[in-house]
């Protein structure tokens, strides 16, 4: 079990630095909301970002095809970036899991987490980080 309450910056860059394909749930298309503003970051640093939101589905985010759910994704993912209530965790570990080829990390937003959640994605291997944005680690990390 992680302990979510404290990363190791080392396991932070690594996950950051192979991740390649990022799939970000609750994705916005508002220009002042922050999934929008990490969306724009993660687009800018040449992460592939796959905007996931069924009230959006259909339709683009900053030139990228957004989906409904995880599994409509064509593309394999690396990484689950969480812009949704901690409620929704477990939602997503789920669906993450019931993917065919299952993400490396399920990345939970800032003041996104619920550790029990959480563990059935971590028994299955998958990395978890919560309570964390990428836009913020990847510049205090200078990466």
């Amino acid at each position: 079990m992680t302990d979510h309450d404290h990363y190791n910056d080392d396991d932070i860059a690594e996950i950051l630095q192979e991740t390649r394909t990022i799939a970000l749930v609750g994705a916005s298309p508002k220009a002042d909301r922050p999934s929008f503003g990490v969306m724009q970051y993660l687009l800018s640093r040449g992460y592939t970002v796959i905007p996931v939101n069924p009230g959006q589905a259909g339709k683009e985010i900053l030139g990228q095809k957004v989906y409904a759910r995880l599994s409509d994704i064509p593309d394999e993912i690396d990484m689950i970036d969480v812009f949704r209530a901690p409620e929704f965790l477990g939602e997503v570990v789920a669906e993450a899991l019931a993917l065919k080829t299952r993400p490396q990390v399920i990345w939970g937003q800032l003041s996104v987490r619920d550790d029990v959640a959480v563990e059935p994605a971590e028994e299955a291997g998958i990395t978890v980080v919560m309570d964390r944005c990428p836009a913020i680690e990847i510049p205090r990390l200078g990466l």
